[in-house]
């Protein structure tokens, strides 16, 4: 009984089977390509969340400037400062970055630094890494999914315009024979 739209069925039109024929296609594009597209995406991530944890490394700063409490006294705990460290060529450098707020001049803190000097983010750990990419991956099969479906979805939408104006041609055909009196 799934296979209904192929049945022989003398009341079927072509549009009929392109319509059957186009659903088939979407669900195996939706369930294939959106497997396919999840799985490249989150291996992707999870291979940029790799070079990263290998590219950055955590190094000793000096504070330059104190850490100012939040102006507005909010909950913010963390604050940008003025921080000096050591780069992996040897060169002292400073920049900005986010401290603990209240911190005085001269505090040791972490940062973190990529292979360049740089001061960067810290990289997400293992498993954090391993759930947004999952979630990029999800996020790729979802968007695939949503455009395959938007595409048929648009094709249905012209079969069904085709059909209604195949509907009305007929009508004018045959709805005058249904106004003759009998008797």
């Amino acid at each position: 009984m799934w296979l209904w739209r192929w049945r022989g069925n003398p009341l079927r039109r072509h549009d009929d089977v392109v319509e059957a024929w186009l659903l088939l296609v979407m669900w195996a594009v939706i369930l294939a390509g959106g497997a396919l597209a999840g799985t490249l995406a989150a291996r992707a991530a999870d291979q940029e969340f790799a070079h990263q944890r290998a590219d950055r490394h955590p190094v000793a700063a000096v504070l330059v400037t104190d850490v100012p409490q939040t102006a507005d006294g909010g909950d913010a705990y963390r604050a940008p400062a003025k921080v000096r460290w050591t780069a992996p060529d040897g060169t002292v450098r400073t920049g900005r970055t986010l401290a603990e707020t209240g911190l005085r001049s001269g505090t040791e803190v972490t940062v973190w630094q990529n292979g360049r000097g740089t001061l960067t983010t810290q990289p997400p750990g293992p498993t954090e890494a391993r759930v947004e990419a999952a979630l990029f991956g999800a996020s790729a099969a979802l968007a695939l999914a949503g455009l395959v479906y938007g595409g048929t979805a648009l094709a249905r939408w012209r079969l069904d315009r085709h059909r209604y104006e195949q509907w009305g041609a007929e009508w004018d055909l045959i709805g005058p024979r249904w106004d003759q009196k009998t008797g």
